[in-house]
């Protein structure tokens, strides 16, 4: 399996990443798709933009791990993960990932394990830009941590 990364500022189109996925895979029985978007609240003060960073490479080789330890635990026939930066509005898609296998358990469980790993892994770095005009980096969120502990005890 030769998965897609790309790291862009561009939006991206589910029906046709879905499409190029399709082409990819032999002996494909369920396709799972997950679409994040920028929340608009996290806390009292509505957020109007999320500014995402990455350092290229170290980004794109760290996502490729997390996708090639998924394909070990699960047989997939195909995976795209798409994550957007740059500045983002509350409500705009910040990522996709989309992952095909020969069952659905398989295609569900790479995709949960790719997302928790994309929170806690992937060299990204958020800073929340609200409607007040302050401005705040995110920091590592326990909840994320913890979901993804939870596949070292799988």
């Amino acid at each position: 399996m030769q998965p897609l990364i790309r790291i862009q500022t561009a939006d991206f189109h589910f029906q046709q990443e879905y499409d190029n996925l399709r082409l990819q895979g032999g002996n494909t029985g369920a396709v799972v798709g997950f679409v994040g978007l920028v929340r608009d609240r996290d806390s009292d003060v509505p957020l109007s933009a999320l500014f995402l960073e990455h350092y290229p490479e170290v980004t794109e080789n760290e996502i490729a791990r997390i996708i090639e330890e998924a394909d070990k635990r699960w047989p997939l026939t195909a995976c795209t993960v798409i994550h957007r930066v740059g500045r983002l509005k509350a409500d705009e898609q910040i990522v996709l990932v989309l992952t095909a296998s020969a069952h659905r358990k398989a295609a569900f469980a790479a995709a949960e394990f790719i997302m928790d790993y994309l929170k806690t892994e992937a060299p990204f770095w958020k800073k929340e830009i609200f409607s007040d005009g302050l401005e705040k980096w995110v920091e590592a969120k326990q909840s994320d941590r913890n979901a993804a502990l939870k596949w070292e005890e799988k």
